[in-house]
């Protein structure tokens, strides 16, 4: 008997796989439990139109995401540190504080946990920061860091 998995089940298959197994274990197990349907005409449209729809959304999140990485490669942040007069930096810029100088800055709201530091920003200077907005695309973010006035 064919069926079409709701769910993943372990060494049958993943969900929306459609495999084929024996009647009882079908209509005993799987169907009880509420991991699979039958492979007839209506489920298997429906499967269909579900993995379509699936990926409509997922190509909606990549170009929000293309154009999210666009507005923020355009949109450089200046953050202010406290330094002293030879131009040591008392403490470092966060990803938390780059995320609050971009909101407030540009109006653009990201996730603190989207940026990508290879090394906390001890000093003066100009720093690439990389910002991973879907598994596809990272936007590169300019941070100026300053001495406060």
């Amino acid at each position: 008997m064919k069926v079409i998995l709701l769910e993943n089940v372990k060494s049958l298959g993943k969900k929306d796989d459609i495999v084929e197994v024996k009647e009882g274990y079908a209509r005993n197990f799987l169907f009880t439990k509420g991991l699979a349907v039958p492979a007839d005409n209506k489920n298997l449209n429906d499967v269909k139109d579900r993995k379509a729809h699936e990926a409509k959304v997922a190509a909606d999140r990549l170009s929000d995401a293309k154009a999210m990485a666009e507005k923020i490669e355009k949109a450089g942040i200046t953050c202010r540190i406290k330094a002293g007069k030879d131009g040591r930096v008392f403490g470092s810029v966060s990803s938390k504080e780059i995320v609050a100088e971009l909101k407030k800055q540009h109006g653009i709201d990201v996730d603190k946990k989207k940026l990508v530091l290879t090394d906390t920003l001890k000093n003066l200077g100009t720093y690439k920061v990389n910002v991973k907005l879907h598994p596809d695309v990272t936007a590169v973010l300019t941070v100026d860091v300053m001495p406060e006035e």
